[in-house]
């Protein structure tokens, strides 16, 4: 019958740590029987048992050929058989007998896979101390060698049994003779001619044979049967034969060890092999990547049998300013289903219009008031972006097209809102530029709408002192704002945090929260803009002749949202458009509408800027 593999059980005259040593036919009783395989010794439940083992008695010691049942513990050692991860054998005997320090005689009651000993040679492993003699039956032990294990190629035959016993007597049978004129060594044969740096290099390359040949077997060809495929894996002879195209051919080891002898270095003559290709002289690697690492172990490069690199989203995250203030911008302002707005305003602040007192006999004289009128005109913002249509059919891990879409609505809003609050920052030059008498920005905004509030500190202020003069300034402004209600302080992260970090003399926080903050502000929310942050006012000042423009920096601007008027027509949806490019294959998409933007009530922002003095 066929076995998955073979090994020496246990080895004659190697004497053990302990000073015994396992003499001829010690388990000579053991001969043609069958014995459990187990894993490790272990005999605690019936998944244990891996398969069995056939002992052949020799002069060198016990053989065993061992077959897999067909459990998953018994694939699963299987494989690690075949893959070289378990590559040694050990056996638990009982009615052990000693003479002197030589084990005359055992029964083999099982076989174990083992990983390899620690110790070079034999060793047992008793359960009694081997300083007492062991007498017939008393001990029992678990024996240990450094005798690897062989994959069997080929159908291999029971070992040499003994006679079927008879009603006359119970006499053996000669041994199964081999073929006189068998000219051609076996596997084994080839193998026992070999030390063991050979056979650790032959394993090496077994192992990758075996591969190959698999994966040659298995192109252009419908899926193997269970037995073929362990036909394959377990008994393929790779030294006899034809071979198959990835196999190493006996010609191929021969000159190996060719080499080796004369460079007197067997590792040395298989890393010679390996580089010059012999050892892959068969396997075309057109169009693969070839590993590339320096690892002298294992395989060379080990990154290349690393698991893929797995996104922890679906989609890729944006890497983008804080929006959270675009969100509330855009839900605070006042929208109209028109584009063209008009603003007509009376002054009635003046004299003239004020009501007056009569005195009999005089002239009464008639009230009179100055009209005002802005009107905003719309312009179209947009964004356009295009992807080729390839690239969107081979993108399968999320959804490409809506993730786009997504992000340009987002940079619509974004740049509006921008526009609206400090506008967009382009130059007036610019072919993008988004036109300030169009979006009209509240902080560049004329006096009737937005009063410039100026914190004048000096120059070399603190930042403490500079939160605290910034306070004081808001509050002693708040009696220019004519908006509607209770006003937001729109203001940048640094500024918010200044304020919050001043103490009182004892090193309390003066304002715990921004709720109190704000409360003190007289404002209804602190919204920082990151937009904001280095951004300055122009400012023209002087008398008539003598005027000058001079930059300060911004620190926030407190308004009312609800006091600026967005107009667009057809009740301002925005606008998105598919189109497909027939000549070049691309997907193209725009979104896009058509706005204008204004302050529509009088003196309802305050724009603070910093003033320092010059000395």
């Amino acid at each position: 019958m066929p076995y998955d593999f073979e090994g020496w059980a246990t080895k004659n005259d190697l004497k053990c740590a302990d000073g015994l040593t396992i003499k001829k036919d010690a388990f000579k009783v053991n001969d043609g029987k069958t014995v459990p395989l187990v894993w490790n010794h272990q005999h605690n439940k019936v998944s244990d048992v891996l398969g069995h083992a056939v002992l052949e008695n020799r002069d060198e010691g016990v053989y065993a050929h061992c077959s897999f049942n067909d459990t998953q513990a018994g694939r699963d050692a299987k494989k690690a058989v075949l893959h070289g991860d378990v590559t040694a054998l050990s056996i638990w005997a009982n009615n052990l007998h000693q003479v002197g320090m030589d084990i005359l005689h055992g029964v083999i009651r099982e076989v174990s896979l083992v990983l390899a000993g620690a110790n070079p040679g034999a060793f047992i492993e008793s359960v009694l101390a081997h300083s007492e003699p062991i007498g017939e039956g008393e001990d029992e032990g678990i024996f240990y060698t450094d005798e690897g294990i062989f994959l069997c190629h080929g159908e291999v035959k029971d070992p040499e049994k003994k006679e079927e016993e008879t009603m006359e007597g119970n006499q053996k049978k000669e041994p199964e003779k081999k073929d006189e004129g068998e000219s051609k060594k076996t596997v084994q044969e080839v193998l026992n001619e070999m030390s063991d740096e050979q056979k650790a290099a032959v394993g090496i390359i077994v192992e990758q044979a075996v591969k190959d040949a698999k994966n040659e077997d298995g192109e252009n060809k419908e899926e193997p049967s269970k037995d073929d495929k362990e036909e394959k894996e377990m008994k393929h002879n790779i030294f006899e034969g034809q071979q198959p195209r990835q196999v190493i051919s006996h010609s191929d080891m021969e000159q190996i060890m060719k080499d080796a002898k004369r460079i007197g270095s067997l590792k040395e003559a298989v890393n010679s092999h390996i580089e010059s290709g012999v050892l892959q002289h068969s396997l075309d690697t057109t169009g693969m990547t070839v590993a590339t690492g320096e690892q002298t172990y294992g395989f060379n490069d080990p990154s290349m049998l690393f698991p893929d690199y797995k996104s922890v989203t679906n989609q890729p995250e944006w890497i983008s300013r804080n929006m959270d203030w675009v969100n509330k911008l855009m839900s605070k302002i006042h929208h109209t289903p028109f584009s063209r707005i008009k603003s007509l305003y009376a002054n009635i602040t003046e004299d003239e219009a004020r009501a007056k007192g009569y005195i009999k006999g005089k002239l009464k004289k008639e009230e009179v008031f100055t009209t005002l009128k802005r009107t905003t005109d719309p312009q179209t913002i947009y964004k356009k972006q295009k992807l080729d249509r390839d690239d969107v059919i081979d993108i399968t891990d999320f959804d490409v097209v809506a993730w786009i879409k997504a992000e340009m609505r987002v940079m619509l809003d974004e740049e509006i809102a921008r526009a609206i609050l400090i506008g967009d920052g382009r130059l007036s030059s610019s072919d993008d530029k988004i036109s300030e008498d169009h979006i009209r920005p509240i902080a560049k905004d004329v006096p009737l709408f937005n009063t410039i509030v100026k914190v004048s500190v000096p120059k070399a202020a603190t930042e403490e002192e500079i939160a605290k003069a910034t306070i004081k300034a808001i509050i002693r402004a708040r009696k220019n704002y004519k908006g509607s209600g209770k006003p937001d302080f729109w203001t940048t992260e640094e500024t918010v945090t200044e304020m919050l970090l001043l103490e009182d003399t004892t090193g309390r926080a003066i304002y715990e929260t921004e709720s109190a903050l704000a409360t003190k502000l007289r404002v209804n929310e602190l919204i920082t803009v990151e937009p904001m942050e280095g951004t300055t006012i122009s400012l023209t000042e002087g008398e008539e002749g003598s005027k000058t423009t001079k930059e300060y920096p911004l620190i926030g601007i407190v308004a009312n949202l609800a006091d600026y008027n967005v107009g667009a027509d057809k009740g301002g949806a925005v606008s998105l458009f598919d189109d497909f490019d027939i000549d070049y294959n691309q997907m193209k998409y725009l979104i896009e509408t058509r706005i204008s933007g204004a302050l529509v009530k009088p003196f309802s922002a305050l724009t603070i800027v910093l003033d320092r003095a010059a000395s």
